[in-house]
């Protein structure tokens, strides 16, 4: 018997500026989100200019349900305005940073569990 565990990926994509209303609005979004074990959230951040310390909420937020929940959070594609706040707080060694969307889908798959009996 062979059982393959896959990993489904949930793809969060805001733009603009993540200050406290859109911080807000980011969290609500992933709120809905119903967690399940193996998932792999994604925040894509390539359309981000801006980030205050009040838009670090949701991040840190997402990162305490998806572990609780069995998933795993990263973030890809961070402009330099961005990373700055994230290493400052130093988040970045908290969350995995990928440098884009394609490296995170291409280490999915070398990820798959195979468990053969």
């Amino acid at each position: 018997m062979t059982i393959t565990a896959e990993c489904h990926l949930i793809l969060f994509r805001p733009e603009g500026r993540i200050d406290l209303q859109s911080g807000m609005a980011l969290s609500e979004k992933m709120a809905k989100v119903i967690p399940n074990p193996n998932q792999l959230w994604v925040i894509d951040l390539a359309k981000v200019d801006f980030m205050d310390s009040s838009g670090l909420v949701p991040l840190v937020k997402g990162l305490t349900v998806a572990r609780q929940s069995g998933c795993r959070l990263v973030i890809c594609n961070v402009q330099a305005p961005v990373r700055l706040i994230l290493e400052i707080t130093q988040l970045d060694s908290v969350i995995a940073i990928f440098n884009t969307y394609e490296e995170i889908l291409s280490s999915l798959t070398n990820q798959t569990l195979t468990i053969s009996e």
